[in-house]
This record gives C-alpha cells, sequence and structure tokens, in this order.
C-alpha cells in the first residue's frame, strides 16, 4: 500500500515509528564524508604528535639500511634481513596512528545516526541479486548525485594538494641539498602543511554533505497523509500498544503517587489489605488523598511511610470509606470530614506528646463514618 503513494504525495514528515521501523531495518543516514574526515583529521593529528619521534626514527633507520661494509656483501641473507627488520621496526613505529586510525574509521560513521546493531541489516535481500534492479541502481538519480559529488570532492582535494605541492615546489626540489636530518624535518613540515590545508577542504565538503544527508535520508522516509491516516489507525487498535500506553501511565501514575507520601500528614491502613496517605496543611480547604493502594502497592506505601516518619492509623472503616470514595488528588469526601478531623487531631496531638510528653492522646476508636461509604459495613447491614 505504501508503494502505490507517489513522492509527490509524500508531503508529511517521518512519524517515529516510521522512523524506528527505518532503524530496525538498517536504514539510517551516514555521511561518508564526515568519516573521511575524522580519520584524515586523526591522522594529521598523530602525525603531529608523533613527528619528532618519527623524524629521529626515520634518520636511524636509513643510517642503518645503507651503512654498508665488506661483510654486508658477502651474503644474499644480510641485506633481506636487514630490510625485514627495518619493515618490522617502521610498523611498531606506526603502530600507535595505525591503532588510533583504526578505532577512528570504526567510530566516526556513527556520528551521524548513531549505533544500530540489528539483525536485518545484514540479512541477505535477493531482491539486489536482479540485474534488472542493479542496472536501475547504477542509472538512479541518487547514484548520478553520488558521481557528481566524487567527482567534485575529487577536483577540490586534488586542486588544493596540486595548489599547495606546487607553491612549495621550489623548497621541495632544494631539499636534496640540505642535510639528511634537516632535509627529514623540513619535508615532515610541508607534508603537514598541505594536509591541514586539506583537511580545511575537506571540512568544507562536511559542512555540506552532513545537513545533505540528514535531508536526503528524512525526504526518503516521508509519508503521504493516507499512510499517516492508516498508521494512527493501526497504533490505535493495537492491542499490544493500548496494553502498553495503559502500563506506563499507570507506572507514571504511581511512581508520581510515591514521590508524594513524605508530603502525607498520616497514613491510615486496613491495616494491610488497603493504604491510604492523607496531606493536610493549613489554608487548605480540606484533606487531601496523595496515594492509595491495596495489597502490595499498600504495603509499599506503608513501608514508604515508615522510612519517611510519616504517622500510621490502623483505623478499617475509615480506610475503606476514603480507598473506595476517592481517587488520588481528590479531597476526602465531605461526609468524611468529621472523621478525618479526628484523625487529623489524633495525629497533631501525637506529634505534640511526642515533642513535649504531658498526657498521650486517645486514640480514636469510633470513627464517625457512613456505613454506605464502606463496603464492608454496607455488606453487613444488608445481611442483618
Amino acid at each position: 500500500m505504501a508503494s502505490e503513494d507517489s513522492d509527490e504525495d509524500r508531503t508529511e514528515p517521518a512519524s517515529e515509528r516510521r522512523l524506528q521501523q527505518a532503524r530496525e531495518e538498517g536504514n539510517i543516514p551516514r555521511s561518508r564524508e564526515l568519516a573521511t574526515f575524522a580519520v584524515t583529521m586523526t591522522g594529521v593529528a598523530m602525525l603531529i604528535v608523533q613527528g619528532p619521534a618519527l623524524s629521529d626514527f626515520l634518520m636511524e633507520l636509513i643510517r642503518r639500511l645503507f651503512a654498508f661494509d665488506a661483510q654486508t656483501f658477502q651474503t644474499n641473507d644480510v641485506i633481506v634481513t636487514r630490510f625485514r627488520d627495518a619493515f618490522s621496526d617502521m610498523l611498531m613505529a606506526l603502530l600507535p596512528t595505525l591503532g588510533a586510525l583504526m578505532l577512528v574509521a570504526a567510530a566516526a560513521p556513527l556520528l551521524v545516526g548513531g549505533w544500530n546493531l540489528t539483525a536485518k541489516a545484514i540479512e541477505p535481500k535477493f531482491s539486489k541479486l536482479s540485474p534488472l534492479a542493479g542496472f536501475k541502481r547504477m542509472f538512479s538519480v541518487a547514484a548520478a548525485g553520488e558521481g557528481f559529488k566524487a567527482i567534485l570532492k575529487s577536483l577540490l582535494i586534488g586542486g588544493v594538494a596540486t595548489w599547495v605541492i606546487w607553491d612549495e615546489r621550489a623548497e621541495l626540489v632544494g631539499l636534496v641539498s640540505l642535510p639528511l636530518e634537516v632535509g627529514i624535518v623540513r619535508l615532515g613540515q610541508i607534508l603537514i602543511h598541505t594536509f591541514l590545508i586539506v583537511v580545511g577542504a575537506m571540512l568544507l565538503l562536511v559542512v555540506v554533505d552532513v545537513p545533505l544527508q540528514l535531508w536526503q535520508y528524512h525526504k526518503k522516509l516521508r509519508m503521504s497523509k493516507e499512510e499517516l491516516k492508516r498508521e494512527h489507525k493501526e497504533s490505535e487498535g493495537s492491542p499490544e500498544l493500548k496494553g502498553r500506553i495503559r502500563q506506563l501511565q499507570r507506572e507514571a501514575t504511581r511512581k508520581r503517587m510515591m514521590s508524594e507520601i513524605p508530603k502525607a500528614s498520616v497514613i491510615v491502613t486496613n491495616p494491610t489489605h488497603y493504604a491510604v496517605a492523607i496531606r493536610y496543611e493549613e489554608g487548605m480547604r480540606a484533606p487531601q488523598v496523595v496515594a492509595k493502594g491495596a495489597l502490595k502497592l499498600a504495603e509499599r506505601i506503608i513501608e514508604a511511610g515508615r522510612e519517611h516518619r510519616v504517622t500510621l492509623m490502623r483505623v478499617p472503616s475509615f480506610t475503606r470509606a476514603v480507598y473506595f470514595n476517592a481517587e488520588v488528588g481528590d479531597e476526602v469526601p465531605a461526609k468524611l470530614f468529621e472523621a478525618a478531623a479526628q484523625v487529623l487531631a489524633y495525629v497533631y496531638q501525637l506529634k505534640h506528646y511526642q515533642s513535649n510528653g504531658g498526657l498521650a492522646p486517645l486514640f480514636p476508636d469510633a470513627l464517625p463514618v457512613p456505613s454506605e461509604l464502606d463496603p464492608q459495613s454496607k455488606r453487613n447491614d444488608e445481611a442483618a
């Protein structure tokens, strides 16, 4: 169905679901120019850092290679061994640079698009084996654009490098008349100067290529209004998605609710089946339910209350009445105001007693809870 929509119809930005599906299929934006620039820049940086040590090493290597005496030509093995050892030493000297280049070469493509490990990206696609499909890809607009970009890049970088070398031609020719040590150092300086200018030219390509790749990627994934409607309809009708949304909503509500427990004035319990956290401060119109739960959640509320030193009261009838007649964030029902006032009065008296001593407050055993608000009392009345 999606393939039936023409490019002209696809005017809407890709949805999150479309972008996620593209990533799962291994379709992510990449910039080759950025990767090439990062590798080249790393090479130049390592050359600058290791330059003095490499020039000293190179001079010593040349002396060893071209130091001849009578024994040198007695057997062929001497020269072969000398060059083999020189190659090995050169490799070891360049090992830090090669390691850095390999690391950057592996990580640089991730600068645009990020990590994306998916099995679908490496699955064989037999459609790509079709000669006709391959022919179409070779002569597509995208292939023509890539070819033009490659030619432009070659002309720019090649032109810059040629210009720098031509500008330094007199000094390059004069290197042969300099002492070996001086010549090698000066050659290294010229190379670094050339590479830095080339890297600057490559940076211009990166500045153009990265936004271009991102734009082309999002343009390729654009959707038509019909596709968006279909996707929205499928998402709304998906039981898995609905279930996931409800689960996330419950988790968010629960997390928000648990964060309010330290602010509670009292936690009333059933004692273990239900727990309700109530908050009241001067200036509030009525006490407010800040958390409630049954069974395991009730245990968590009680545990959190103990942790934050919130007063716990075992008042089953009042707890059930509030639990079944008020949601989190609601005020305590008006019919329970008198009972709530007695509970809060006991809490304040208890805190005063714990701080200052004196007579211990009497626990409010018989709270005025209307039977119609307490399911258990209501069942008992009906049974009687």
